[in-house]
């Protein structure tokens, strides 16, 4: 899992969490890749999962950081691992996540502006609690042939508006260009991020993979299979 956490050097504001899909292909499967998709939020995670990454991790950190005389101020991104020995900090970065982002901020309700600008002043402690929207959201990325190896680019991209017009979808560009001609191409390894939004994980399934259905890009490749476990029923926590 994913957890976003943004800090103003002392305080810590964890956003939802998330679950994203790193390996190319179906079940897992195939090369390591920066994201093929995400979900958020975990209905499968532990009542409490978040206060305990802040409080034993997130928060530890910004407070040492703080005492050696570097404060953090920014996005800390912390990536987990939940094992049947607990949770375990895969790694740490500096910044957003792609394409866990999408889906968090998707369901984001409180203005993003004003909490960067908070943690900028150091004014975190007195910011009101974020809100969230109820439902669900689902990102597939899609990606070009021959990703992750060496991708195919150049390729003319169709379908975009046909896609955005469906009801909760939206579609944000990762690998994109216009040609000379103005024509919109593939410039990337992940082209795309189709994000759908409903009331639960099979409704925010089948918005998202309708609009990647009406997207035309020559060879390009998507997973299948994003959050189709979880909407199962069949991710359980260690």
């Amino acid at each position: 899992m994913s957890l976003f956490c943004i800090c103003d050097g002392s305080t810590v504001v964890p956003l939802a969490p998330a679950q994203d899909f790193k390996r190319a292909l179906d079940g897992d499967e195939g090369p390591n890749t920066g994201g093929m998709g995400a979900y958020s939020p975990l209905t499968w995670a532990p009542d409490g999962l978040v206060t305990e990454v802040v409080t034993r991790i997130a928060q530890p950190t910004v407070d040492e950081m703080a005492r050696r005389g570097t404060p953090f101020s920014g996005v800390l991104y912390v990536g987990l691992a939940l094992t049947s020995r607990g949770t375990r900090v895969v790694e740490f970065n500096a910044r957003f996540g792609d394409p866990e982002t999408q889906v968090v901020l998707s369901r984001l309700r409180t203005p993003l502006s004003g909490v960067l600008l908070a943690a900028a002043r150091g004014g975190l402690a007195d910011l009101e609690p974020l809100q969230w929207s109820a439902g669900t959201a689902v990102t597939v990325v899609v990606a070009s042939e021959n990703y992750p190896a060496t991708p195919r680019t150049g390729d003319p991209i169709t379908g975009l508006a046909a896609a955005e017009d469906l009801d909760a979808v939206h579609v944000l560009h990762a690998g994109t260009a216009t040609d000379a001609s103005g024509t919109l191409v593939s410039a990337g390894g992940r082209v795309l991020s189709v994000v759908g939004q409903g009331d639960d994980l099979d409704a925010a399934r089948e918005r998202a993979y309708a609009g990647v259905a009406l997207i035309g890009l020559d060879g390009s490749q998507h997973r299948t299979d994003i959050a189709a476990r979880a909407a199962a029923g069949e991710v359980v926590a260690p």
